[in-house]
């Protein structure tokens, strides 16, 4: 049995995975999580700042949930966050399309096996009988 501290609340639990919150935090937070959504459809042009205001949530939670991809800014929103690799505006996810790509196409050489080189045929003598001198 693994007892931690909520980082939340300072209330002790029983931890079993995930983040280091109470069930009773997760579920507020999943209540708000709902919130920030309906406040996003209802106001697509919205910062994160005015996210965070009307909602009471911090940044670093809307940025949190958009790197997690639970939440996704519209394509025309002005909202966005910095790709993790090379610092672009990214709508959703932690890298942009192109930092994507590379990995990608590293990982697939990473992963292919090496061509095999092909042995030369060895010569043989034939299918000449040989003898041993005793």
């Amino acid at each position: 049995m693994d007892v931690r501290t909520c980082k939340s609340c300072k209330r002790i639990f029983n931890y079993l995975s995930g983040p280091v919150i109470c069930p009773s935090c997760v579920e507020k937070l999943e209540e708000k999580f709902k919130e920030v959504k309906e406040y996003i459809r209802a106001n697509p042009q919205a910062s994160l700042h005015d996210v965070s205001e009307a909602n009471e949530v911090s940044v670093k939670q809307l940025k949190n949930w958009v790197r997690e991809e639970r939440l996704k800014f519209s394509d025309d929103s002005q909202v966005g966050i910095e790709c993790m690799n090379c610092g672009a505006m990214i709508k959703f996810g932690k890298y942009c399309d192109a930092c994507k790509g590379k990995m990608i196409n590293t990982l697939n050489h990473a992963v292919e096996p090496e061509p095999v080189k092909k042995e030369a045929p060895k010569k043989s003598d034939g299918n000449r009988m040989r003898f041993l001198d005793t």
